[in-house]
């Protein structure tokens, strides 16, 4: 079974304290093929509270599958920065 590290970042690491779900450099065990709408699930969120899913550091689809050692990032919608449409966040067809 794969092993990735695992972050949620603003206010994603809120909700996910709230259920007692580690959320910063969490390293996580997850099944064979799973995407990273399987590692929205699995961690107790909704496809709703995610906007962006970043997978070794780019911004990636929800049906991306996840590999062994990804290291896979979840931002939820609202995240300020300036370097919003470089990192792919603007208009990105998840």
């Amino acid at each position: 079974m794969p092993e990735i590290t695992f972050n949620a970042f603003s206010f994603l690491q809120k909700k996910l304290k709230a259920k007692q779900i580690e959320y910063s450099n969490v390293n996580m065990t997850i099944k064979q093929g799973s995407c990273a709408q399987d590692l929205i699930s699995q961690v107790q969120l909704s496809r709703e509270d995610v906007e962006v899913v970043f997978i070794n550091g780019k911004v990636a689809s929800l049906d991306t599958i996840i590999q062994d050692n990804d290291r896979v990032a979840l931002v939820p919608h609202g995240t300020p920065g300036p370097y919003r449409v470089l990192l792919g966040f603007k208009n990105k067809n998840l």
